[in-house]
C-alpha cells in the first residue's frame, strides 16, 4: 500500500509539471491570438459594409437624381402645352419606362390649384385634385421634388417626382410615379449572408420601403442616430458608448458619412446586430443597412470554434501523454509483477493437472492389472463348469450366469481404463485414417458420469456415412473431451440443460458441431476464448490454456475451429478438419442419446 501510495504521488507531480510546461504557452498564444484577430477581423467587416452601404448609397441617389433630371430635361425641352396632350404624355411616359426599367408608373401635369389637367398611366386619375395633398403643398414650394412614400388616392405605396413649370404667369407640376415595389427591390440588393437587409426611413421614422424585420419600436433610435439627436464623436479605437435612450449601442462610426455600430438586437434579448446608415435625398432620407452579428461575423465564429477544438484536443493530447509518460514506468513494472505471478499460477495450475493426469493414468493401469486376473479366472471358472462333473449341479445355471456377468464388467472396466490410458497418452502425434463417429462416442462414454451428474444430457446427431480424417485420435480426443467439459460447466447444473455433438460431410472437410444450451458468452470475451491463460471460470477452476491447446491442435491438423454465441441461449463450437482420400466409414456408428 505504501508503494502503491509513493508512486502515484510520483505519477501526479509528473503529470502536472508536464501539463503546466506544455499548455501554459499554448494557452496564452492561443488567447492573445484570438484577442487580436478578432478586433482585427470585426473592423475589417464592419469596414467593408461601409464601403457596400456607401456603394449602395450612390445608386439609389443616382437613381433618384436621374429620374429627377429626366424630368427636369422634358420640362425644359417641350412647351407645357404638349403635356396637357395626353397623347404626347403617353409616349413621354413610355420612353422613362424604357430607359429606366418600367420603374416610372405614371405621369400627370398638375395646375397650381391641384387639378391634375393631363395623365397617363394606369389608373384613372384623369382630374384628380390634390390641393390637400402634402406633397402638392411641399412641391410647389421648391423648383424640384421627391416625395416620401405614401398611399394617395390609388391606395398604395409610392412616391412623386417632380419639377415645376412656369407658364403663362401660373405654375404647373410635371409629375411622375416611382414604382415603390421596384424601388424596394433596388434597396434590397444589399443581402449579405442569411440575415443582412437594407431599408430607408425619412426624418419622422417612417419606412421608405420594407424593413423585411419588426423594428416599430426601434426607428426612433435609428433615425435619431442618423440625424444627430445624442450623437457623439466617436472614439478613435471605436469603443464609445453613447448615453442616449434605447439599447446601449457600441460605436464604430468613423469620419467617413456612412455609420457603423454595433447594437442590441431589439428582437433577440442577449444578441446583438450591426446597422450600417447614412443619409440619402439631400438628408432627407436614411439607408440603413442590418445585419446579425452572429452572421456577419460567422467566419470569426466558426474560427474561434476550430480553434477551441483544436486547442482542446491538443489539451487532451497533452494530459494523455503526460499520463503515460508519468506512468510509464511504474506501469510496466506493475505489469511486469502480474504477469509473473499470473504466469507462476498458471504453471502451478498445469503441474497440478499434468500429475493429476498422470496419477490417473497409474491408477487406470494399477485396476487393469488385477481387472484382468478376474476376468481371465471368470472364464477359467466358465470352463470348469462345462465339465460333465459339474453337469447336475443345482445351480450351474445360476453360476454361470453369474460368471458371465463378472466376465461382461471386467470387460467394462479394461476398456474404461483403456480409454483413459489412451486419452493420458496425448504425446502420442502419430496420425492415423480415424472415424470421428468411433471416437465421438469413446470421449462421450468417458464424460458420460460427469454430465449425468451435471444435470446434462449428451447428444448425438452422427451422419453414418461421414468420412475418414487424418489426425492423431489422442489429439482429437483431448480436443473434444475439453468442448465437452466445457459446455457442461457453461449448463446450469440446477436448471439442467443439452450438449449436442454432430457431424456432416463439407466441401472436402469433415465439420463437427458441439453445441449447448448453457448462459453463453458475451461478445467482449468471445474474441479472447482462443487466447491462452485466458478464462472466465473461478480461480483455481480453470487455466485458460484448454481451448488454446485446442485451437493449436486443429491448426497443426490444417483444420480449422470457431466459435458463436448468444447470451442466455448457448454456444457452438465449430471444428473443420480436412477429408482423408480413403474410404467412407459405412455408416458403422449409430446416432445415440
Amino acid at each position: 500500500m505504501e508503494k502503491e501510495r509513493h508512486y502515484s504521488g510520483i505519477k501526479r507531480r509528473l503529470m502536472f509539471l508536464i501539463v503546466l510546461i506544455s499548455l501554459a504557452p499554448l494557452a496564452l498564444i492561443a488567447i492573445v491570438n484570438g484577442y487580436q484577430f478578432k478586433h482585427a477581423y470585426e473592423s475589417k467587416v464592419l469596414e467593408h459594409l461601409e464601403q457596400v452601404v456607401k456603394k449602395h448609397k450612390q445608386n439609389i441617389d443616382t437613381f433618384l437624381n436621374e429620374n429627377l433630371a429626366d424630368l427636369r430635361v422634358i420640362a425644359n425641352t417641350y412647351p407645357y402645352e404638349q403635356f396637357k396632350d395626353e397623347a404626347f404624355l403617353s409616349e413621354l411616359l413610355r420612353n422613362l419606362q424604357a430607359e429606366h426599367g418600367g420603374m416610372v408608373v405614371d405621369m400627370g401635369l398638375v395646375d397650381d390649384q391641384g387639378v391634375q389637367a393631363a395623365y397617363s398611366g394606369p389608373f384613372k386619375l384623369g382630374k384628380a385634385v390634390y390641393a390637400d395633398a402634402t406633397w402638392f403643398k411641399e412641391a410647389m414650394g421648391s423648383q424640384n421634388y421627391i416625395s416620401d412614400v405614401f398611399m394617395g388616392l390609388r391606395g398604395l405605396p409610392h412616391f412623386i417626382v417632380a419639377t415645376k413649370i412656369s407658364a403663362d404667369g401660373r405654375e404647373w407640376l410635371l409629375r411622375c410615379t416611382i414604382d415603390f415595389m421596384g424601388f424596394n427591390r433596388l434597396v434590397e440588393n444589399i443581402r449579405i449572408g442569411e440575415t443582412g437587409l437594407a431599408f430607408i426611413i425619412n426624418r419622422q421614422g417612417a419606412f421608405q420601403t420594407k424593413p423585411g424585420i419588426q423594428l416599430d419600436a426601434h426607428v426612433e433610435s435609428l433615425r435619431d442616430l442618423v440625424w444627430g439627436k445624442h450623437s457623439a464623436v466617436p472614439e478613435p479605437n471605436h469603443s464609445h458608448v453613447n448615453n442616449w435612450p434605447g439599447p446601449q449601442y457600441k460605436d464604430f462610426a468613423t469620419a467617413m458619412p456612412v455609420r457603423a455600430i454595433v447594437a442590441d438586437d431589439p428582437q433577440k434579448p442577449g444578441a446583438t446586430s450591426i446597422y450600417v446608415m447614412t443619409q440619402l435625398k439631400q438628408g432627407q432620407w436614411a439607408l440603413i443597412y442590418r445585419q446579425d452579428t452572429h452572421d456577419a461575423f460567422s467566419a470569426w465564429y466558426k474560427t474561434r470554434n476550430v480553434a477551441v477544438i483544436i486547442f482542446l484536443f491538443g489539451s487532451l493530447s497533452i494530459f494523455f501523454m503526460a499520463f503515460l509518460v508519468s506512468a510509464k514506468t511504474v506501469k510496466r513494472l506493475e505489469m511486469a509483477d502480474r504477469e509473473k505471478e499470473m504466469m507462476n499460477e498458471k504453471v502451478i495450475e498445469a503441474g497440478k493437472l499434468a500429475s493429476l493426469g498422470e496419477l490417473a493414468a497409474g491408477i487406470a493401469h494399477e485396476i487393469n492389472n488385477p481387472v484382468a486376473i478376474m476376468v481371465e479366472e471368470s472364464g477359467w471358472i466358465g470352463d470348469l463348469l462345462e465339465e460333465d462333473e459339474f453337469g447336475d449341479t443345482e445351480n450351474v445355471a445360476e453360476i454361470s450366469r453369474s460368471v458371465a456377468q463378472i466376465k461382461t464388467q471386467g470387460d467394462r472396466c479394461k476398456e474404461i481404463t483403456h480409454k483413459l490410458l489412451s486419452f493420458a497418452r496425448r504425446t502420442d502425434p502419430r496420425q492415423q485414417e480415424v472415424n470421428m463417429n468411433e471416437l465421438i462416442g469413446e470421449v462421450v462414454d468417458l464424460s458420460s458420469q460427469r454430465a449425468k451428474y451435471a444435470n446434462v444430457k449428451v447428444h448425438q446427431v452422427l451422419d453414418d456415412n461421414l468420412n475418414l480424417i487424418q489426425a492423431s485420435p489422442s489429439e482429437l480426443q483431448q480436443v473434444l473431451l475439453n468442448l465437452i467439459n466445457n459446455a457442461i460447466d457453461a449448463i446450469d447444473h440446477k436448471q439442467g440443460g443439452e450438449v449436442t455433438i454432430s457431424t456432416e460431410n463439407g466441401d472436402g472437410v469433415v465439420n463437427i458441431h458441439v453445441a449447448d444450451t448453457g448462459q453463453g458468452i458475451p461478445d467482449a470475451v468471445l474474441k479472447r476464448v482462443f487466447d491462452p491463460f485466458f478464462t472466465t471460470k473461478p480461480v483455481g477452476k480453470g487455466t485458460g490454456l484448454g481451448l488454446s491447446i485446442c485451437y493449436g491442435i486443429i491448426e497443426k491438423m490444417g483444420g480449422k475451429i470457431s466459435v458463436n454465441s448468444s447470451v442466455g441461449v448457448g454456444a457452438t463450437f465449430h471444428i473443420s478438419l480436412p477429408a482423408s482420400r480413403g474410404e467412407k466409414n459405412g455408416g458403422n456408428a449409430e446416432p445415440v442419446s
